[in-house]
Formats: structure tokens, C-alpha cells, sequence
């Protein structure tokens, strides 16, 4: 076997690259060397990885180079390249949560979600960056400081899912393992000018299940919908380890078409504040969807005003389960958490449990909402754009300790409800910055809601960030694999 040299593999897409690794024309070694070469360039100032396991990574893609040798049967991911989420477990790797107060030691064995990546081919290079134990969309954390945003350092890329979709607009690599509980996938997603797709609730097994209200998916960021779509479906699937994961599995839908769908858009949920620049965007982007053959109606649910106060009775409670044992400790972790933990230190179990039956409600009606024939919503992703670090909201927004919930009303609904959702990139602020739009649908309706996601980016393409450090290369400079 002999390779040609040269190629920017890093930015190409999975799919592409499972195609040419099948094809022989590029070899998995040539993909993770080409990645840990832009990753020297990019991650020093982007800070988007806990730990980069680069001995593991090409010790994977020389087997995997074998496997493609041998001539047998390759994963939907043979030789792609991934990165987990520092949330989930990857075996011999620590699992730190983006808390100075974690455990180091490694990981004895993959999660679920990781083992099945794995079984389908994919590549684990490292751990992603998150805020700490998930508990904000601001993208720092004591353990390793500020992740930047490519589109402009000194900026948030969102959370908690934050190195994940840093590296995905920075072009480092295709495929980026998230988990969402109030919209860690979808908001940095809107911040970075990625796409972050949040499934319904159980379609990926989550493993160990979160003990907090049944809130957090697992779901991929990336740049490509029909690369988030792959990944979801080779993690989906019930486990008995997760009681919450259904059977039902994912397929793509093999139409794009979204003629004759009944698409609602709502501007604020009823009650939301946003940033004008972003409505804006958002409304400029609605008419999209008209032109595709769809019917849009504007509309203001009866269930958007009661969000904000049932998110904020759930959000807390869970979190007390980090609560310092000493003030030593305290010291340790972001003080924003520390301020949310003080504020939510008197929740009671009636407390809880009032709000879960809430909740319940709510979740029943968005799902009468839907049922009473609204095939998708669409709505903002976030309220605002990126902003510096150092805060958890934007400087023109009312200063709270902890209370970033105020700009992200869009996100946290469909955490309640368990319903698919998608953010796409649909423009940028005159500053130049992403705009995230978000499609919703009801449960179950996850290739519904990613079809119209790709036929909006089909009629709508959007430009990706221009961070990267060194000028892209033509695929036809790729390495190719030769049997000789």
C-alpha cells in the first residue's frame, strides 16, 4: 500500500469520508493525521479539548486502515473521526465534567453511546470541553478555562456542550458527541454557526441515565445535517441500561421534500425577549419554507408564557447533588453554579414533585398543540448572539448571577416536552456573528423535523466560519489508497 500526499480531510463530511475510506481512496490514517495536524494549529486558541488521546487515535486508524485492507464489512463511521462530550465515558480516559472537584481517574469502559461509535467505525480523538457539571450555556469552566468561538475569540461558543461545537465550525472534524438538557447541543450550535440536533427523548441511550428530571438527550453537533443524522443513527436504539431509551431507532427520510407541511413560526414563544438583530434574521429566514412548498402561519402557543417559571423549579434541585461539601470546596467551582446552588439550597421534595406534575402538563400540551395539526414550529435558536466570556448574559441584558435561562426561553421547552429539535445556521448579525433558527416537531418526528432542516440549508447554504489557520485543499489532493 502506498499513499499520495496532501489534503484537508479535517472539513470534509463524514459521509464523504466513510465513502472514500470504502472506495480505498483515502486511508483512516491519512484522515486522523491530517485532523491532529489542523488540531496543532487550532486548538492552542480555540481551548476546545480536555484531553486529546492522540496515541489512541492513530493506533484506531491503523487498525481501521487494516480492516479496509482485509476486505471485509465497514461501520457507517469506518474511519471517521469523532469527539465526545467530557460528560459521557471513554474508556481509559477521565471523565472530569469541566469540574476542578471530579474524579481523574480513567474511564473503565466506554458509555453506550461511545461503544457504539466505536462499533461502527468511528475514531474517538478526544474529550470536549463543557461549563461545569452542565449547569450553564456559557462556555467556560474552572478545570480548563474559556473555550473560544471561531467566529471571534474573546467570545462564548455556548454550553455546556462548548469545545464540541467549537471544533465543529473550526472545520476539526466532522462529528462532535453532545448532550443537550436545556439546549447544551442546539445553543452553542446557534452561537457558532453549526448545526445541533437534540432527538427525541430515549433515541440515544444515556448511560449512566442523568438524575435530573429526565431532561438531557444525547444528540451530535456538526456541519451537515445528513452528518448529524448518521450519527444519531448509529447511537440509537434502546439499552437496557437506560429504561428511558426506546426501540424505535432512526432513519433517514428519503424525501427532502417539505411541500404541503404545516409549519407554525413563532418570533417568541409568547413571552420571550430577543435581541431585534436576531428576530430579524429569524423572520427574514421564515419565508424559506413558503418557497419550498410548505404553509407558514405565525403563532403564539398557549403553552410558551409558563416556561420560564417551570424551568426555573426544576433547574436547580438536581444540581444540589454538586453542592460543596465545604467552603475549601466552593472555592473551586464557578461561581455562578455556587450562586444557583445558594438560591436553590431551600427546594423541598413537595417542591420538586409540584413542578414535575407541571411539567407534565406542559409537556401534554405541546403534544395536543402539534396533534392539532401543526407538522413543525419554527422559532429562534437563542435570543442572543455570541458574547464575551466572563458572564452569563450579555452586557445589554439585566445582570443575574446565575440566570441565563432569560436568553435561552427557546430551548428549554422541548427539554420538557421531549420533542426533536434542530438548530441551523440562517444568517449572521451585522457584527457578522451566527444565527441559529430552530425546527421542532412532536415526538417521534425526527426525520421529519431534519428533512426540513435540509432542505432549508439546501435553498439557504450557509458559509462556515473562516477561522481555520491554513487554506482548505481541493478533495482531489486527498490521499488515496492504493493495493499494489
Amino acid at each position: 500500500m502506498t499513499t499520495a500526499s496532501g489534503g484537508d480531510l479535517a472539513s470534509l463530511s463524514a459521509c464523504a469520508l466513510a465513502e472514500l475510506v470504502r472506495q480505498r481512496r483515502v486511508s483512516p490514517v491519512d484522515i486522523v493525521d491530517d485532523l491532529l495536524a489542523h488540531l496543532d494549529v487550532v486548538e492552542p486558541t480555540l481551548n476546545a479539548l480536555v484531553v486529546l488521546d492522540r496515541e489512541g487515535a492513530k493506533s484506531a486508524a491503523r487498525a481501521a486502515e487494516a480492516a479496509v485492507m482485509r476486505g471485509g464489512a465497514l461501520g457507517a463511521l469506518h474511519g471517521v473521526p469523532v469527539t465526545i462530550k467530557d460528560i459521557q465515558a471513554v474508556a481509559g480516559l477521565p471523565t472530569r465534567r469541566g469540574s476542578r472537584l471530579s474524579d481523574p481517574s480513567p474511564a473503565a469502559a466506554d458509555s453506550v453511546a461511545v461503544a457504539r461509535l466505536r462499533a461502527a467505525g468511528a475514531i474517538i480523538v478526544g474529550k470536549t470541553t463543557m461549563t461545569e457539571q452542565g449547569w450553564t450555556a456559557a462556555g467556560e469552566n474552572p478545570l480548563t478555562g474559556a473555550t473560544q468561538n471561531p467566529w471571534r475569540i474573546g467570545l462564548t461558543p455556548g454550553g455546556s456542550s462548548s469545545g464540541a461545537a467549537a471544533l465543529a465550525a473550526a472545520g476539526c472534524g466532522p462529528l462532535h458527541l453532545g448532550t443537550d438538557g436545556a439546549g447544551s447541543v442546539r445553543l452553542p450550535a446557534h452561537f457558532c454557526g453549526v448545526v445541533g440536533f437534540k432527538p427525541t427523548f430515549g433515541t440515544v441511550p444515556y448511560v449512566p441515565t442523568p438524575s435530573n428530571g429526565l431532561l438531557s438527550h444525547i444528540g451530535p453537533i456538526a456541519r451537515d445535517v445528513a452528518d448529524a443524522e448518521l450519527m444519531v443513527e448509529v447511537m440509537a436504539g434502546a439499552d437496557p441500561l437506560d429504561l428511558t431509551s426506546h426501540p424505535a431507532g432512526y432513519r433517514r427520510a428519503p424525501s427532502r421534500s417539505i411541500a404541503g407541511l404545516r409549519i407554525a413560526f413563532s418570533p417568541d414563544l409568547g413571552h420571550a425577549r430577543v435581541d431585534p438583530e436576531i428576530a430579524c434574521c429569524v423572520k427574514r429566514a421564515a419565508p424559506t419554507f413558503e418557497a419550498l412548498g410548505a404553509k407558514v402561519e405565525v403563532v403564539s402557543p398557549s403553552w410558551g408564557p409558563r416556561g420560564p417559571e417551570l424551568i426555573r423549579a426544576l433547574w436547580g434541585a438536581p444540581l444540589l447533588a454538586f453542592t460543596p461539601a465545604d467552603a475549601a470546596s466552593e472555592k473551586q467551582m464557578d461561581a455562578g453554579l455556587v450562586a444557583c446552588l445558594r438560591d436553590f439550597a431551600g427546594v423541598t421534595w413537595r417542591d420538586v414533585n409540584a413542578a414535575q406534575a407541571r411539567r407534565l402538563a406542559y409537556a401534554a400540551d405541546v403534544g395536543h398543540w402539534f396533534a392539532e395539526g401543526w407538522d413543525l414550529l419554527i422559532t429562534p435558536s437563542a435570543s442572543v448572539a455570541a458574547f464575551p466570556h466572563g458572564r452569563q448574559v450579555p452586557d445589554h441584558w439585566p445582570h443575574h448571577a446565575w440566570d441565563w435561562l432569560s436568553w435561552a426561553e427557546f430551548s428549554y421547552p422541548f427539554n420538557l416536552s421531549h420533542g426533536p429539535a434542530v438548530s441551523l445556521p440562517c444568517g449572521l448579525t451585522s457584527d457578522g456573528l451566527p444565527v441559529g433558527l430552530q425546527i421542532v416537531g412532536p415526538r417521534f418526528a425526527d426525520a421529519l423535523v431534519m428533512r426540513a432542516a435540509a432542505a432549508f440549508l439546501d435553498a439557504k447554504p450557509f458559509q462556515a466560519a473562516a477561522f481555520p489557520l491554513r487554506p482548505p485543499h481541493p478533495i482531489g489532493r486527498t490521499s488515496i489508497v492504493q493495493n499494489h
